[in-house]
């Protein structure tokens, strides 16, 4: 049978086993080593097997994914979301639509140490939401804000995705990391004016209160110092070249337990259910991980990545035109798939393509670029119904709220990320003018 053609039966199938809810990991895995035998032997999947463990997990790079899990997951057990959110509100707060505009720069600043979106998403609805409606907030304003706001962990640094899309690419994980401040910064900024515009249009969802005064922002700010601390020591060290990224994780999971030990008053019991969520969150993205790996390799022994790159190479085609039809294939499948998934699924095929291709960059800058929009509509992915994962990780918290409230919660937010995609593809060097700048 046409290598090709073997290839294709292979994403099809891998769509339907998707599409009926099969494990991804599972269902990529499966499918991986079916095509693999077809396309090479048994005995030669037997070998890659005998191997590509040990090849696969030991890599130095992939260490530093558990060491940022394990940073989150004390973030979350040591209360630094609610000493966040407060400093935030106590700034922002008393103005209209205040409370919500907290609660994206809260998650901007929890995402800065802890690199999920759902981690995120999940421990500052806690302690926002019901601040949020305790003060007259719609249940649609208080649920976007926080969905959206919950995106941010995936691309504000450091970003699990992120660090999966470099060891994909073979690319610098520190460059990345800078790659994505400016986009990150645009998109809290995003986010301020699709909430200053919606309590224009409905000034009732999201009324004013009291302002505080100076000698409580002060102290607001007093009590978050230990997460400028880490922000400032684990990014500035990466950044400044004093240690390697895996080096950074472990710097900051240290000053994170320091915090939560004399500060929070971390017990030993919470310190263990730390580690054993990162034990189950490392676990299962090892397993998505290896099990795209299987997938992506019986793919390269077809050859299709290549020729799919080639096509497009000869073929007659914008390459503006190609990488926009990326962009809509990504929101229709972030409609119905995970980031993660879709990050290992998608990036070896397309890749190789828009490396093919002639934007005018240079290749780390247009690595950069394709790697900071990919990441960008992914995250979109995250807030657009019907299976978006923040959507019913807030659907989950806030009982109260229909789900119709908190998908019409998101629309302004769907709206500022699509401005957003339009600013970085319209002009790639927001993307990578931040890298040179540093390593300039």
């Amino acid at each position: 049978m046409d290598p090709t053609l073997i290839a294709t039966i292979m994403v099809v199938v891998l769509l339907l086993a998707i599409f009926i809810r099969m494990p991804i990991a599972l269902a990529m895995g499966v499918v991986g080593a079916v095509g693999y035998s077809f396309l090479a032997s048994p005995y030669a999947l037997m070998a890659y097997f005998n191997t590509a463990w040990v090849d696969k997990f030991m890599s130095y790079e992939l260490a530093i994914v558990p060491l940022f899990i394990l940073m989150g997951h004390l973030a979350t057990r040591t209360g630094i979301s609610g000493a966040i959110f407060q400093a935030s509100n106590a700034w922002i707060g008393h103005k209209r639509g205040g409370l919500a505009m907290a609660a994206v720069a809260g998650c901007a600043m929890f995402g800065s140490i802890s690199g999920s979106s759902l981690a995120t998403a999940s421990t500052m609805a806690k302690v926002a939401l019901p601040e949020m409606r305790k003060h007259g907030y719609s249940g649609a304003l208080s649920s976007g804000s926080l969905a959206a706001g919950g995106t941010l962990g995936i691309l504000i640094p450091p970003s699990v995705v992120l660090i999966i899309y470099a060891l994909l690419t073979e690319q610098n994980i520190v460059k990345l990391f800078l790659a994505a401040t400016i986009p990150g910064i645009l998109a809290v900024c995003g986010f301020f004016i699709a909430i200053m515009v919606y309590v224009r249009l409905y000034p009732e969802e999201g009324p004013t209160h009291e302002k505080a005064d100076l000698a409580t922002r002060l102290r607001s700010l007093k009590d978050i110092w230990h997460v400028i601390a880490i922000f400032v020591v684990v990014l500035g060290g990466i950044y400044g070249g004093f240690f390697t990224p895996a080096e950074g994780a472990s710097v900051g999971v240290v000053m994170t337990l320091m915090v939560g030990l004399f500060k929070a008053g971390l017990k030993f019991s919470e310190l263990m259910d730390c580690l054993i969520d990162t034990a189950g969150s490392t676990a299962m993205i090892f397993a998505i991980v290896f099990g795209a790996d299987i997938f992506n390799v019986a793919l390269a022994l077809s050859q299709m990545p290549a020729e799919v790159a080639d096509f497009f190479r000869n073929a007659d085609i914008a390459p503006m035109t190609v990488m926009l039809g990326m962009i809509v294939f990504y929101l229709i499948m972030g409609c119905v798939m995970d980031s993660l998934s879709m990050i290992l699924l998608t990036v070896p095929v397309f890749f190789p393509t828009v490396m093919a291709l002639d934007f005018g960059l240079m290749p780390e800058q247009q690595a950069m670029w394709f790697g900071i929009i990919t990441l960008v509509v992914v995250e979109m992915g995250l807030i657009t119904p019907p299976v978006g994962m923040n959507l019913f990780v807030i659907s989950a918290m806030a009982k109260d709220i229909p789900t119709s409230q908190i998908f019409r919660g998101t629309t302004p937010f769907i709206c500022a990320e699509f401005c957003r995609i339009a600013l970085l593809v319209s002009f790639p060097v927001l993307s990578y003018w931040l890298v040179g700048v540093v390593a300039g």
